[in-house]
């Protein structure tokens, strides 16, 4: 079970297995971009090749969709980011249980959005977990973790793909040891639990405010949706990457706009932004930005 990029490294290192995958199960496919064009989820694409049953169930829990999945008698089902709560009968269908591949060190960002949030708050070593699932949100015994350094340059994108690839040689290694019988259940110590959920389009917003090392942070952490954003002029601004900078001013205020450098104020200092886009516009290096539309200094960016 699974839907977004990051499962599909997991899913094809199943197939590539010993391992018999007998059915795939995603989300349903999507319009998208302006001409709504329907997409199918990166996890069915890769299926074509390999004439895996795909089932894409609008609701999960219905008897219908139980039915049909029983008849596969699966040993296990593994789930890595599927995007759906799972529903009692269908964690108790197989009988070696339902294993997650979450992309946190648990109980550390609990939910959706882990990769997201362990960027924005600055962290600097996350890493996968499989887990036994239960009915919970990601609250079931750990079976296996391996740490992943958060490098400067990351950002939720690099990040993913990373811990993609940790999270499918981590899962063949847990399904190993569990045919072997030497699986080691080890339950949460829930008073350690922190949270990621989903990211909201809100969560975006910068706060000018904040110290510089923050509003980094959040630009890394918010790719690709909903991006780091404030507004100049009655437009949205998205900002995609930036570095940290001297120079003092009032928050949000540009304090330097010349020679292809844009320097805008924090609650400590200031950060260079060097990739951006407004609204109507295309994602731009800072330097072509500037050729375009002129900032000048002094210009407050957001409320």
């Amino acid at each position: 079970m699974g839907t977004p990029g990051f499962a599909v490294p997991t899913l094809r290192a199943l197939i590539e297995s010993e391992n018999d995958v007998v059915a795939v199960i995603t989300k349903p496919d999507t319009p998208k971009g302006r001409g709504r064009r329907v997409i199918p989820p990166p996890i069915k694409t890769l299926t074509i090749d390999y004439n895996i049953p795909v089932l894409q169930p609008e609701k999960i829990r219905t008897e219908g969709f139980y039915s049909e999945l029983k008849e596969y008698e699966p040993d296990v089902i593994c789930v890595a980011a599927y995007g759906k709560i799972l529903p009692k009968n269908i964690l108790n269908l197989p009988p070696q249980g339902c294993i997650n591949v979450h992309a946190s060190l648990l109980p550390k960002y609990r939910g959706a959005a882990p990769i997201n949030w362990a960027i924005i708050k600055g962290e600097e070593i996350t890493g996968i977990t499989t887990m036994m699932m239960d009915e919970g949100m990601d609250t079931g015994d750990m079976l296996l973790q391996k740490e992943v350094k958060i490098e400067v340059e990351d950002d939720a994108e690099s990040l993913s793909e990373k811990l993609s690839l940790v999270g499918a040689e981590l899962l063949l290694e847990t399904i190993r040891l569990q045919k072997q019988g030497r699986l080691t259940r080890i339950p949460q110590d829930h008073s350690k639990a922190t949270y990621a959920p989903i990211l909201k389009k809100e969560d975006g917003i910068i706060d000018w405010r904040k110290p510089s090392e923050e509003i980094k942070n959040l630009i890394r952490g918010t790719l690709p949706w909903p991006s780091a954003h404030t507004t100049v002029d009655g437009k949205n601004l998205k900002l995609y990457k930036a570095e940290v900078s001297n120079g003092m001013g009032k928050p949000g205020e540009a304090i330097l706009s010349e020679s292809g450098i844009l320097r805008v104020a924090t609650g400590d200092g200031s950060i260079d932004v060097t990739e951006i886009q407004i609204e109507g516009g295309k994602k731009l290096p800072i330097q072509a930005f500037l050729i375009g539309r002129k900032i000048p200094s002094g210009t407050i960016f957001g409320k």
